[in-house]
């Protein structure tokens, strides 16, 4: 198992400066980063994980939630929600004995703009 610390995108002064994928080749800096935030992303459990948490009404659900979702022990939950947090795709608080996950959008709407082609209407393919 890789120790490897997952860098969270965005945490520099050059906010909002990430270009397309397809408008500039990137930096090896900004290329290890979106590695490291994709293999985060690279687990079924961890996808489906991230999508419960983004489509949870009212914003934010309980690890109590979210574990009896899967085939899984809790120990192992709480590694994929780390994972997640430290890619920094979700946050989580403490309140009395539980703990509960959000998104953080920015992380997402980052690596959705990277992915976007500049220029392109929504829904075309070149």
């Amino acid at each position: 198992m890789s120790k490897q610390e997952l860098v969270v995108l965005g945490q520099d002064a050059a906010v909002g400066c990430c270009p397309t994928l397809l408008a500039a080749p990137l930096d090896e800096e900004s290329a290890t980063g979106l590695a490291k935030v994709f293999k985060a992303l690279g687990d079924p459990v961890r996808l489906r994980l991230l999508s419960m948490i983004a489509s949870w009404d009212g914003g934010e659900i309980c690890v109590c939630d979210l574990t009896p979702a899967f085939n899984l022990s809790q120990p192992t939950i709480s590694h994929h929600l780390k994972l997640l947090k430290q890619a920094g795709l979700i946050d989580s608080e403490r309140r009395g004995t539980w703990v509960y996950y959000r998104l953080l959008p920015e992380t997402t709407d980052r690596l959705a703009a990277v992915l976007t082609r500049s220029g392109a209407p929504a829904g075309t393919a070149s």
